[in-house]
């Protein structure tokens, strides 16, 4: 009997067709059988990894949170010592992967869009990825604040949850547009309101 390995190039394959097929026809329109077609695997492939679409959908979506939480950490300025200008890093890097990534969209905000009202484990993923985005920005607000505006009275995790939802709200947009122009702009106009709020 075969062991479910939990990096194995053919669950590897799953996810990564499902994830194209869900940012292309949302999870309702995807079927576990364009999922196997798309990897070119069998059905009890799909089924020794992941017990339904529903599972696969929790385990891909736990499996991007993770990987961009990473993205995040490991490339974004970190070894810069100036809290703000980690932001405009962080941000700069948010932009350069706009325009890598076109109009595909972000399977966070795809499947939270889609999901939230029907299936409530994906909703807390989906609340919890959101949250790690504002987080990873929050931490250096606050430090930038007390260095550079101790007196502003903008709210450093409010201002952080504002960056999810210009960066959420410009990619379905621009999917829709089918460009990157919208996204881009997006957040270039938040980093502009960073300055205009910091004086620098």
């Amino acid at each position: 009997m075969r062991t479910k390995q939990e990096h194995s190039p053919a669950r590897e394959k799953l996810f990564e067709a499902a994830q194209t097929l869900i940012l292309e026809k949302g999870f309702a329109g995807t079927t576990v059988d364009d999922i196997c077609k798309a990897s070119k695997l069998t059905k009890g492939s799909f089924f020794h990894y992941f017990k339904s679409k529903e599972n696969l959908g929790v385990r891909l979506l736990e499996k991007y949170c993770a990987s961009s939480k990473e993205m995040f950490a490991c490339g974004c300025c970190q070894e810069e010592k100036d809290p703000l200008k980690r932001i405009y890093g962080f941000l700069d890097y948010m932009i350069g992967m706009s325009k890598k990534g076109g109009g595909k969209g972000c399977l966070l905000g795809s499947m939270a869009q889609e999901l939230s009202d029907t299936h409530p484990e994906i909703r807390s993923i989906c609340c919890r990825g959101f949250s790690e985005i504002a987080a990873h920005l929050e931490s250096d607000l606050k430090a930038a604040k007390a260095k550079y505006a101790p007196k502003a009275s903008f709210d450093p995790k409010s201002l952080a949850e504002h960056f999810v939802t210009v960066l959420e709200g410009s990619m379905l947009v621009s999917k829709v547009r089918k460009g990157t122009e919208n996204k881009i702009s997006g957040v270039e106009h938040y980093k502009n309101y960073l300055k205009a709020l910091f004086g620098r």
